[in-house]
């Protein structure tokens, strides 16, 4: 037998195997990255998925996940403060009529939450921002049929008087997707939209998150503040719709929106707040301009 023969094959196999066992670690090296990039974009993913659904529980303030009651909240559940995103927003209807605002109502000597928007039965109403229906139901001497949305951003939506209710409970709504049509449905006096914008039940004046007749948002975001009791009794109402005495309205903050030449002496006169408080409560010097949809409260 051919000595030479056999330790060239031997060499030439060890060669092969050194050749494939380089090329095999090159492989594994050129693969590494690829694999860290592909571990980061699972975990980027997962995160975002993560965040996603965390968003619309709103884990950051809720709790708990109601479906019978529109307000289940308590007040200490409210945040002092929260940063709220109103990117991604759609308004509700394409209506720009505001038939009636928040604030206090001495005819009724109560709070109205939320906004009244004119719009007539069978209009297409939808979600403002993306979020999950938490409640679809039927109040007859309050909100008519209605639906409430808690939004990813942390916000929860109430739509009233509707005549009919267009998703379920649980459903994941995008922004700007049908959730019901205009109706007069339970306490109501002619057909509109009544919205509101809470936050944890705390119930936030929506001209201060949305402008009607612009269509559009007042700002990208919005911090919500909780403003602190004085003498025992709220200076921003607590949520809920139990009437409030007069007494306690009057002490209610209400925010109004300055309009296109509008001065402060102006808004004093339409307000019946006199000039110098109204410039206090709002750290205004004397003949400073307003702007046009600055928040003045009073």
């Amino acid at each position: 037998m051919d000595f030479s023969i056999l330790r060239r094959a031997a060499l030439v196999l060890l060669g092969a195997g050194l050749a494939v066992s380089a090329f095999s670690q090159d492989l594994i090296a050129r693969q590494a990255p690829v694999d860290r990039r592909l571990r980061a974009v699972d975990s980027v993913a997962i995160q975002r998925a993560v965040e996603r659904d965390l968003g619309t529980m709103g884990s950051e303030i809720y709790t708990s996940w109601v479906t019978n009651r529109a307000h289940p909240y308590k007040p200490e559940e409210v945040p002092d403060s929260f940063r709220i995103d109103l990117r991604g927003f759609c308004m509700p209807t394409t209506s720009r009529s505001v038939t009636s605002r928040f604030g206090y109502r001495p005819a009724f000597k109560r709070m109205h939450k939320g906004l009244d928007i004119k719009v007539y039965t069978g209009d297409t109403i939808v979600s403002a921002f993306d979020g999950r229906v938490r409640v679809v139901r039927y109040d007859e001497g309050g909100y008519g049929y209605y639906v409430v949305v808690r939004h990813t951003n942390g916000l929860e939506t109430i739509y009233g008087h509707l005549s009919k209710q267009l998703v379920q409970t649980d459903q994941e709504v995008r922004a700007g997707e049908p959730i019901g049509l205009g109706g007069n449905t339970g306490r109501s006096f002619g057909s509109h939209l009544h919205f509101e914008t809470r936050l944890a039940g705390e119930a936030i004046n929506p001209e201060l998150l949305f402008d009607f007749p612009a269509q559009d948002v007042t700002a990208d975001f919005y911090t919500f503040r909780k403003v602190e009791k004085q003498n025992e009794n709220p200076t921003y109402l607590a949520a809920g719709d139990t009437p409030a005495t007069e007494d306690v309205a009057r002490k209610a903050t209400h925010f109004y929106k300055v309009r296109k030449g509008e001065t402060l002496s102006a808004i004093s006169r339409k307000l019946g707040v006199p000039e110098d408080q109204l410039a206090a409560q709002n750290r205004l010097s004397s003949g400073k301009r307003l702007r046009t949809g600055q928040i003045l409260r009073y």
